[in-house]
């Protein structure tokens, strides 16, 4: 998986350049900061186009609030958990697509993207739905062997059992670091593109 900066590291990093810094990259440090921000109103959808809100800025600044917003909108595109994550997902590559004015290598890349993201939902998913047959197939004959039942008369849910819990965590943890080094490549050519 990649590594996620805390926002203590990251305070931390800026304070140790503050000691050391010029009034013009105290400037710039600003500049990014508040493009940051546009990036989470954008995801917020407090904020129409993130282009528009960049361009009328000090031209000067533009480049640093693009890079704020381009480091922003890149750490959250990641590997969704689950389906509520899946909006703020798009909208961050949206965002992304929006800041490069719509160039094709980035269109693609972001394309490639949302295929990589709909897989690892897909194959999580299915992976899911046989393993829960599977361990409910294996308890239910077990447990109607144990009773002299009818397997068809035992219904379990097969995601208490601590087999299926031990099993999801290492399909799980496979596949995430399958798919998020697929993802962090993607992320990293998208990040050359906008100069991040």
């Amino acid at each position: 998986m990649t590594e996620i900066k805390s926002t203590m590291d990251l305070v931390m990093e800026r304070a140790a350049r503050f000691g050391k810094a010029s009034r013009e990259e105290l400037q710039l440090d600003e500049a990014k900061k508040k493009g940051v921000q546009l990036a989470v109103d954008f995801l917020e959808e407090r904020l129409g186009g993130l282009f528009d809100a960049i361009a009328g800025e000090e031209p000067a600044m533009q480049t640093a609030l693009r890079q704020g917003a381009a480091e922003s909108l890149l750490r959250n595109i990641f590997l969704p958990r689950d389906e509520a994550q899946l909006p703020r997902i798009d909208r961050a590559v949206q965002g992304i697509i929006e800041l490069s004015q719509g160039a094709g290598d980035v269109r693609s890349i972001c394309r490639e993207t949302q295929n990589i993201l709909n897989g690892y939902r897909q194959h999580v998913e299915e992976l899911r739905k046989q393993l829960e047959e599977q361990i409910r197939i294996q308890y239910e004959h077990l447990l109607a062997q144990q009773k002299g039942m009818q397997r068809e008369d035992i219904r379990i849910d097969p995601t208490l059992q601590p087999k299926f819990k031990e099993e999801w965590s290492r399909i799980e943890s496979e596949l995430n670091s399958q798919y998020g080094r697929a993802l962090q490549q993607l992320k990293t050519e998208l990040g050359q593109r906008l100069g991040v």
